[in-house]
């Protein structure tokens, strides 16, 4: 459970929908970002996401005073109202709650809950303690905006609500959502606009930071007969009950299991009829990669196999010479190719899926072995941006001005970290992909085979005790690129097969712990190499250029430790003292930046702060593959399907 106070009040919570849409916001309840709100939804899900209520003003009247219970900032950094100082408790255990209490000792707690599958928010408000003659007033600040962007005042915007099934609707602009509100109490008409909010986070990442919000009214509640309840909901939305959701809510988290898993469940949303990965929140969607690399924790480890053979399939279909997307296409939207990388995670996955799930489903088994066939044959014979296996059985990729691996940044047309030639990871995937094609068709065995002998012969750099990044550098042969980074790691772990063995192996392992290992996260590059950013800010541009110069990333944790542990025998011993080294801090973090879940990025350089996204989809779901999988204790493991 996280309870205030907390060493930073401005640390993040999340409320996933299952749709694309979202409530976040600060412990302090003063928004930070232009991704905060209450009520954000995705108009075609997961994608189209509109902001629609950003945030909430609120005051309690006792007998011995009006006091605020929250807090906004202003341009200029000025901080009007004072309830901030008066919150006293906060928790995410079931849901995000606040309790604040008052100069005279009334205690107030407030809950939010988005209920699963639905565009809504519950709002409810209570004394702790009863007490005589206590009443709240509230006003809703609403935009209707598109995520990415900001509100400012218009003569556009529609203040006046019509009354709709005992609902009050607001369609503040044509084409955007219309937002119904339920409320135990009265509504007070008293249109006005807040102005010039000021979101600290966008303005420490250089771009526009302020924003207007309209309130069209005030609503009354008499606290102390009982709760008082606001239910906000676009127009499409069934109407909700909220003593009903929210006990179904309760039952339903109870059931996801302890803290890790419940953290996974925000990622995993619809998609039409299926199901998909959001790669992180706020701001991103579904992403080829992310989602592969993701869901060997958020759903394998889980035990969601179901939502793991819904993406699964989904995808399968989606190959086209031999690629996957990097992105899922929207309806009507022409895929983007730029990843050599996302079908190679996706055959790791339809791996790991094969052998843990209890059941499956033969047609299944077969589309899925058919995506892995064309994956393989494609990526052999040649396909887009120059992937090709070679004669020495590696796989070429890449072309100017293109990103293909994960470390896909660029500034402006420039690419930060091209990587064109072999790249280490993307030949581990590739013979890892190989192994697996083996399993099922015999003709990829001896590919496979001269494919390990080339890496073996050709990776190796004895003056560093390490692998080379990239061998074959913009195609030119016999050329390699000695800077250290942790894609090596993957020759080791985080794979079903290690390409290295022995004295090697352990040399790697040591060698990027001692460079490149921080508690939460392996840096991009060593420091002391050129180029390196220990400190990831400043503008976009600054922020891109060090994405992948040093920034720290926690999910590439799960295949070093799980490295660490195979050069020591994977012996109990070993998995026990990861879980204290490894482990606990990461562990530890969720109660930091985004609460219960694992940050995007964190700074190179000590005290390595949290940056990027605060909820990111392989972060946690790296963790979740350590702690139930990598690192659970034999009889554990006893219980995994193989």
């Amino acid at each position: 459970m996280t309870t205030c106070p907390l060493p930073d009040r401005s640390a993040e919570w999340l409320e996933a929908d299952g749709l694309g849409g979202f409530a976040s916001g600060t412990v302090d309840q003063i928004r930070t970002r232009r991704y905060h709100a209450l009520l954000l939804a995705a108009t075609a899900p997961p994608t189209g996401r509109m902001v629609l209520v950003n945030g909430h003003e609120a005051w309690v009247d006792t007998p011995h005073g009006s006091f605020a219970l929250t807090s906004q900032r202003y341009a200029g950094d000025v901080v009007a109202g004072d309830g901030a100082t008066r919150l006293t408790a906060f928790t995410t255990e079931p849901w995000p709650t606040w309790t604040w209490t008052l100069p005279d000792g009334t205690r107030v707690r407030q809950e939010l809950v988005v209920p699963k599958g639905t565009a809504a928010a519950v709002l409810a408000w209570s004394l702790v303690a009863p007490a005589d003659d206590v009443r709240l007033r509230v006003r809703l600040l609403h935009s209707g905006r598109d995520h990415h962007a900001l509100h400012h005042e218009n003569p556009a915007f529609r203040f006046d609500p019509t009354t709709e099934d005992g609902a009050l609707v607001w369609r503040p602009y044509d084409g955007v959502p219309a937002v119904a509100v339920r409320a135990s109490g009265i509504y007070e008409h008293a249109p006005d606009w807040y102005r010039r909010f000021l979101y600290t986070e966008e303005r420490a990442r250089g771009l526009d930071c302020t924003e207007d919000l309209a309130t069209p009214g005030v609503f009354h509640f008499a606290l102390s007969p009982g709760e008082a309840t606001l239910v906000l909901t676009t127009a499409t939305t069934p109407a909700q009950d909220s003593v009903a959701v929210r006990h179904a809510e309760r039952v339903r988290r109870v059931s996801l299991g302890p803290r890790l898993h419940r953290a996974a469940d925000a990622y995993l949303v619809a998609r039409g009829n299926g199901k998909t990965i959001v790669a992180g929140y706020p701001w991103f969607t579904d992403w080829g990669r992310d989602t592969f690399i993701a869901l060997r924790g958020l759903c394998l480890a889980t035990g969601r196999f179901d939502d793991a053979r819904a993406i699964l399939c989904e995808w399968a279909h989606q190959v086209s010479d031999g690629m996957l997307p990097n992105c899922f296409p929207d309806h009507g939207d022409a895929p983007q190719w730029n990843t050599v990388d996302a079908a190679l995670w996706f055959v790791v996955a339809v791996h790991e899926y094969l052998r843990r799930a209890p059941t499956i489903d033969a047609r299944d088994a077969r589309l899925l072995r058919g995506a892995v066939a064309s994956i393989l044959v494609g990526y052999a014979t040649g396909t887009r941006h120059g992937i090709r296996a070679d004669q020495d059985g590696l796989l070429a990729a890449g072309a100017p001005g293109l990103q293909l691996t994960w470390m896909d940044a660029r500034v402006g047309g420039h690419v930060v970290t091209p990587r064109i030639g072999k790249p280490v990871e993307i030949q581990a995937l590739w013979l890892n992909a190989l192994r697996v094609g083996a399993g099922f068709d015999d003709r990829w065995a001896a590919l496979a085979v001269r494919g390990r002998a080339s890496f073996e012969a050709r990776f190796w750099n004895e003056a560093r005790g390490c692998l080379y990044d990239v061998v074959d550098v913009d195609h030119r042969p016999a050329t390699a690129d000695g800077r250290l980074r942790p894609n090596q790691i993957f020759a080791v772990g985080g794979l079903p097969f290690s390409l290295l063995e022995g004295e090697r192996a352990r040399r790697v392992v040591e060698v990027v712990e001692a460079s490149l290992w921080t508690p939460l996260g392996l840096r991009t590059l060593a420091p002391g190499e050129p180029g390196y950013v220990g400190h990831y800010g400043g503008g976009p541009e600054a922020r891109d250029a060090g994405y992948h110069q040093g920034t720290a990333w926690p999910w590439l944790l799960g295949a070093f430790v799980e490295a660490w542990v195979r050069v020591r025998g994977d012996t109990p011993e070993a998995r026990a003292e990861a879980r204290h080294r490894f482990l606990a801090p990461v562990l530890a973090h969720l109660d930091q930046a985004g609460l219960d879940h694992v940050s995007e990025i964190v700074d190179g350089d000590a005290p390595h702060t949290p940056r990027g996204c605060p909820f990111q989809a392989w972060s946690v779901g790296e963790t979740l593959r350590l702690a139930e999988l990598v690192l659970a204790d034999d009889t554990a493991r006893a219980g995994v399907a193989c």
